[in-house]
C-alpha cells in the first residue's frame, strides 16, 4: 500500500497564495488536489513533491501544523505595496537567501585570504550633506560623466557602472530570473533592488527584470546604503509619493544621494535649455546622463525648474507611457549572463578556490547554480581562470 502523508488544507491554500497561483489552476494540473483540500485522500509523497516544485515550497513545511510566518530577513522599505505584493513571493525569499549563502561564502574567503575590510562600508551617516556624499561615492566608484557621456547605449553605461563597483570591492549581482532559473523570473513590481552590507562583502542584488536606465538608479541608490552599512530591500524609484508611501529617513537620503551622484544638480544647471521643451529636454538630457526620464524629472524639479505640483503630473504620466512600452526579453549569451548574474568578482574568487581545493565542486555547482561540472570548467574559462 502506497504511503500517504498529511496534510492539512490550510497549508494546501497558503502554499498556493504564496506562489501566487490560483487553487482551480493547481487542480487542473494535480487531479487529485480537489481531494486533498476537502479531506477525502491525504497525497503520495511523490505527489507532495510535485505541489512542492510547483509552489516553490520547501517540502518540510507541508509537515507543520499551520503555515509559517516568512519574514524578509532584511529591513523591507519597499513603498509599492501592491496588495498581491504585501506578503514576499518565493523568488524573492530565494533570491535573498542565495545572495546571502554567497555574501557569507565570499565573506569567509576573503577573511581566510587576509584581505582587510572595506572602509568605505559604513562610513557615511544618515543626515550628511547630499552632495558631498554623493561626490564621495562618485570618487571611490570612479564613475565620470564625460566618459558616460560619450557612451552610446544605456547598457554600455550600466555594464561600466557594475564593472567600476566591483572592481572597487562591491559584490555586484544583476538577474531577472531566480538563480539560474529561467522559469522563474523575478518581478520588477514586488521589488527592484536590495544591498547586504558587510564590511568584507558588501552586495547589491538588482533586479535585471527591469529597464536599463531604472538599473542604473537602483545600483545608485543600494550604494548609497552600502555607505550607510545599512541592508534593504527597495522598490526604489526616483521620487517617493505621499498618501500610500511610508516616509522612511533612510530611502529618502538614499534617493537624494542616488540622483545627486548620476545628475550633479551644478551640472544639470549647465545642461538645462531655459526656452526647450519639457520632452525634448527629458530624452536628451536622459541621453546625457544615462539615467530614466523618471530622474531628469525629479531633478529639474531639485533644480526649480518644475514645480512640486507640475513634477507629478509630469512624473505619472511619464510613468503610464513608460509601462506601456513593450519590454524586450534579454537573453545573450549564457556565460556572459551567468558572470552578471553571479557578479565577476565572486565568480572568479569561487572558481579559484574550488579548483584551488578550498571550497567543494558540490557547493561551488550549488552556489552557481550549475548542475554539470562540464559546465563549470567552461565558465571558469570565460572568466580567464581555467586554461
Amino acid at each position: 500500500m502506497t504511503a500517504r502523508v498529511e496534510v492539512h488544507s490550510e497549508l494546501l491554500t497558503w502554499a498556493c497564495e504564496r506562489r501566487g497561483l490560483d487553487v482551480g489552476s493547481v487542480a487542473e494540473r494535480l487531479p487529485a488536489f480537489d481531494a486533498w483540500m476537502n479531506g477525502e485522500r491525504h497525497p503520495t509523497l511523490r505527489q507532495l513533491e510535485q505541489f512542492a516544485r510547483i509552489t516553490n515550497t520547501p517540502i518540510g513545511y507541508f509537515l507543520l501544523p499551520s503555515p509559517p510566518e516568512e519574514p524578509v530577513p532584511i529591513p523591507d522599505f519597499r513603498t509599492m505595496r501592491r496588495a498581491d505584493v504585501d506578503r514576499p513571493s518565493p523568488d524573492l525569499l530565494d533570491t535573498i537567501y542565495l545572495c546571502q549563502q554567497r555574501q557569507e561564502w565570499y565573506r569567509l574567503f576573503a577573511r581566510s585570504a587576509g584581505e582587510p575590510p572595506l572602509g568605505f562600508v559604513g562610513s557615511a551617516t544618515l543626515g550628511a550633506p547630499v552632495r558631498e556624499t554623493a561626490r564621495e561615492l562618485r570618487e571611490a566608484v570612479g564613475f565620470d560623466l564625460d566618459a558616460r557621456q560619450r557612451m552610446a547605449t544605456w547598457s554600455e553605461a550600466l555594464r561600466c557602472f557594475i564593472d567600476l563597483a566591483d572592481h572597487h570591492g562591491v559584490l555586484v549581482m544583476v538577474s531577472g530570473v531566480v538563480g539560474s532559473n529561467n522559469r522563474r523570473k523575478l518581478d520588477p513590481e514586488e521589488f527592484r533592488g536590495f544591498a547586504l552590507t558587510d564590511e568584507w562583502a558588501p552586495l547589491v542584488f538588482i533586479n535585471g527584470a527591469d529597464t536599463k536606465a531604472a538599473q542604473m538608479f537602483t545600483l545608485a541608490h543600494e550604494l548609497a546604503h552600502v555607505w550607510l552599512g545599512k541592508s534593504a530591500l527597495s522598490d526604489v524609484a526616483p521620487c517617493r509619493g505621499r498618501g500610500a508611501d511610508v516616509p522612511n529617513e533612510t530611502e529618502d537620503w538614499c534617493n537624494s544621494v542616488a540622483a545627486e551622484f548620476l545628475v550633479p544638480l551644478s551640472v544639470l544647471r549647465e545642461e538645462l535649455d531655459s526656452g526647450g521643451a519639457l520632452r525634448e529636454q527629458m530624452d536628451r538630457l536622459a541621453r546625457r546622463f544615462k539615467v530614466s526620464t523618471l530622474v531628469i524629472l525629479r531633478r529639474m524639479h531639485d533644480a526649480g525648474v518644475l514645480s512640486r505640483s507640475r513634477m507629478w503630473e509630469e512624473y505619472r504620466r511619464e510613468l503610464d507611457r513608460l509601462r506601456g512600452l513593450s519590454s524586450r526579453g534579454g537573453g545573450g549569451e549564457f556565460y556572459r549572463t551567468q558572470t552578471a548574474r553571479t557578479g565577476r568578482r565572486f565568480a572568479r574568487a569561487l572558481v579559484v578556490s574550488t579548483l584551488g581545493g578550498q571550497t567543494l565542486h558540490r557547493d561551488a555547482l550549488r552556489l552557481l547554480g550549475f548542475s554539470k561540472t562540464e559546465t563549470f570548467q567552461k565558465f571558469g574559462a570565460h572568466l580567464g581562470v581555467v586554461g
